[in-house]
């Protein structure tokens, strides 16, 4: 398939998926919208899961930039803000709602949704390999959690709780995991 032709398939159905949600995004949407023959994405894609998740993996409206600042804390700043630019402004927020939603009761789109995952955690192993280089991290942490635990405050207060996010929050999130919270024997807050 030709490069251009796939790009507007996949970008077709994040469009749609935006739109209309999981259950209102069908190939034959996707077909009218990309002005590809629906037989022709079936030959590539068999199922709508599998269309949506090449859509999340290869598509652009979901693409992170992976900083290189110079730091373990810019970068994960850095990386914190693109997570919650890409949940708070359309339409990567929609997709990504309804992507993450569908996922949860389709165990085809729920793999589709771990490979997205996985290929995330690959493109942002370099601040990581970086900041062990410099002697930021120690061997033994796990890379993926801190990712996880920045995403999933994003995630927690976007999704689900339905709070802002002001200049404060990805400086006080990146502080709270690099730093840990617990007090500092004899150092005194106020």
């Amino acid at each position: 398939m030709a490069p251009r032709k796939k790009d507007d398939i996949l970008n077709a159905t994040l469009e749609l998926l935006a739109e209309k949600g999981y259950e209102g995004l069908t190939v034959e949407g996707v077909a009218d919208r990309s002005g590809v023959n629906k037989t022709t994405i079936y030959r590539w894609w068999p199922s709508k899961a599998a269309l949506l998740g090449a859509a999340l993996i290869e598509g652009r409206a979901l693409d992170l930039e992976s900083p290189d600042t110079g730091s373990l804390g810019g970068d994960l700043r850095a990386l914190t803000e693109e997570m919650a630019r890409l949940l708070t402004a359309p339409p990567a927020c929609d997709v990504a709602v309804a992507a993450l939603g569908a996922a949860v009761g389709n165990p085809e789109l729920a793999e589709a949704t771990r490979a997205f995952f996985a290929d995330r955690y690959a493109r942002e192993a370099p601040i990581f390999e970086r900041a062990r280089a410099r002697g930021e991290i120690a061997e033994d942490i796990d890379p993926m959690l801190i990712v996880d635990l920045l995403a999933g405050a994003v995630w927690l207060r976007v999704a689900f709780r339905g709070l802002p996010l002001d200049k404060s929050f990805t400086g006080e999130a990146v502080r709270a995991v690099l730093g840990g919270v617990a007090a500092v024997p004899g150092a005194h807050r106020g």
